[in-house]
């Protein structure tokens, strides 16, 4: 047995990355190599992050017109509502988003494993790993991001609870069908019904954000921001009003429009407004934030309109001048020599990256949807190195695929996770976002990350062979599970109590901030270590 199992890893170290001559170096080195490559994509995930984000922001901003007869006037209301739901776009563009990493190299693994009876311990070991690298360290930084003394809570505790219920259900369901249901196996069926919850968490979440009768909880909720960004307060320059095309200010008053002003979040949203911000040919409009805005008339629908043709190529131009520049504006004011080239070395370090995603067309187009798309794609070809090199690391170290999985790839594709979650702590007036994205992407990772793996593969079996599909390591997965579920509750736990006695979830006194912080990072540490010496056979 020991005897095959070295020479299985001889055949298969012969394989390499990029060149055969990697084959004849020294397996340390090779290692080393091999993990700096990991890091190098790891960055690349990070660079890409901010693009996407971007382009998340201004496919969320998209609106469409609403016409509405106003009781008190009688007159024709033109309303810009946003076309996305705030609960939605938090599990189908944020959550999913973020957690795309860990879907591609998961579905990139079941394809590869096309034709084998066993699935590969890949896909899930990255995803059960990125859930504990979600709720515990993503938490621990978004609970410290707030300034000191500053509270962050979450504004609808109903919508939180059904989204945490179905991120505790689907751990609870994939235990389920790997030991109770059909043990060590999937079928068809399992994977099928893994999948489909996907839609049913985003119907409850719809219908708990309606407050839909009997099938919402009856939980009121404070007021929210509808943006990402949070409205400017300060005065405009030169005391002029702002024409930026994004901006978040809104004339209410037609006899002053040089000093009244009012943001979104003070827009009565659930009583009759009678007082008019501006009237023609017997319509109101009432503006609210949207991307770009049309109006050649009164009667003409609200369009969203794309920058001229040669904007846009100037956009994107600029895009590949900031991608080889190794000194910002900003970095030419700084004094500090030693900070100067540190700067300089991080921005040439990323310059390949940066230099391959200004590919990515300018987020202005089509609501950011290309964009979107295109982000998503690249980071899809990301995932595939990744697994590449796992491949390579496991075969060169010795060490189980599985580990390295729920470890360094889980904390690395979890990097999008992490700086969404981070930037919705600092800039919404609220933890919704922030939170939100954590269970979501927990959600996220089982019925589409671990589902469509699982149903690419029975459905290949299922017409190839008519068996159904075997889990390579079903019993460390089972055990990686419990261990999370347990050291998950002492999370949630923890998050309520400073719900309690702090009033908020995140930010608040800095020593209890830090507290709680390195609470969740033991939690994580806990996971980590049990999860590892089980899949090693010690314990």
């Amino acid at each position: 047995m020991d005897g095959h199992s070295n020479n299985f890893r001889h055949e298969k170290c012969q394989s390499y990355l990029l060149f055969h001559y990697e084959t004849k170096l020294g397996d340390g080195f090779r290692c080393f190599l091999y993990f700096l490559a990991l890091a190098y994509c790891f960055i690349g995930l990070s660079a890409i992050t901010g693009r996407f984000f971007r382009s998340m922001e201004n496919v969320v901003k998209h609106t469409r017109t609403v016409k509405e007869r106003d009781p008190c006037t009688n007159a024709m209301v033109v309303k810009y509502k946003k076309v996305w739901n705030y609960a939605i776009a938090d599990i189908a563009l944020l959550a999913f988003g973020t957690s795309f990493p860990q879907i591609s190299l998961a579905t990139i693994d079941a394809i590869r494993n096309l034709g084998n009876l066993y699935a590969g311990g890949l896909g899930p070991g990255t995803l059960v790993g990125s859930a504990a690298f979600d709720l515990f360290p993503i938490h621990a930084v978004c609970v410290v991001v707030p300034k000191a003394g500053e509270r962050k809570k979450i504004s609808d505790i109903g919508v939180w609870l059904v989204e945490l219920v179905w991120s505790f259900w689907a751990y609870i369901w994939l235990y389920i069908i790997l030991e109770v249901w059909t043990p060590n196996v999937i079928t068809l069926a399992e994977a099928s019904l893994t999948v489909l919850q996907y839609g049913l968490l985003l119907m409850h979440a719809y219908a708990q954000d309606k407050r839909w009768p009997y099938v919402s909880l009856p939980l009121t909720r404070s007021e929210r921001p509808e943006d990402w960004v949070p409205p400017e307060t300060g005065q405009y320059r030169d005391g002029n009003r702002s024409h930026d095309k994004y901006s978040e200010m809104h004339e209410i008053d037609d006899k002053d429009r040089n000093q009244d002003i009012v943001d979104i979040f003070s827009i009565h949203r659930n009583t009759v407004i009678c007082s008019v911000s501006s009237t023609t040919a017997g319509h109101v409009y009432e503006h609210l934030p949207v991307t770009y805005i049309a109006e050649s008339s009164s009667e003409q629908s609200h369009e969203d309109m794309t920058p001229e043709k040669d904007n846009l190529l100037s956009t994107w131009k600029q895009q590949f001048n900031d991608a080889v520049m190794l000194e910002s504006p900003d970095q030419r004011k700084l004094n500090n020599t030693f900070l100067r080239l540190a700067k300089a070395f991080w921005r040439l370090l990323l310059a390949p990256w940066r230099l391959l995603f200004a590919f990515v067309p300018p987020y202005q187009i089509a609501h950011g949807w290309i964009a979107f798309i295109f982000s998503l794609v690249f980071i899809s070809g990301i995932a595939y190195i990744v697994t590449k090199l796992t491949d390579l690391i496991s075969c060169v170290t010795g060490i189980s695929a599985y580990v390295i999985a729920f470890t360094a790839l889980a904390a690395g594709t979890s990097w999008p996770d992490l700086v969404a979650s981070k930037i919705a702590a600092e800039r919404q007036l609220t933890a919704d976002s922030a939170i939100a994205n954590i269970t979501c992407s927990n959600s996220v990772n089982i019925y589409i990350g671990i589902g469509v793996p699982w149903l690419i593969d029975t459905l290949y079996n299922f017409f190839a062979y008519k068996k159904p599909l075997r889990i390579e390591n079903a019993a460390g997965l089972s055990f990686s599970l419990l261990v999370f579920f347990a050291t998950s509750v002492c999370c949630i736990g923890v998050l309520v109590f400073r719900r309690l006695t702090l009033g908020a979830e995140l930010g608040g006194p800095r020593v209890w901030a830090w507290v709680t912080c390195i609470f969740f990072m033991l939690l994580w540490l806990i996971f980590v270590v049990l999860s590892s010496l089980r899949v090693s056979g010690i314990i």
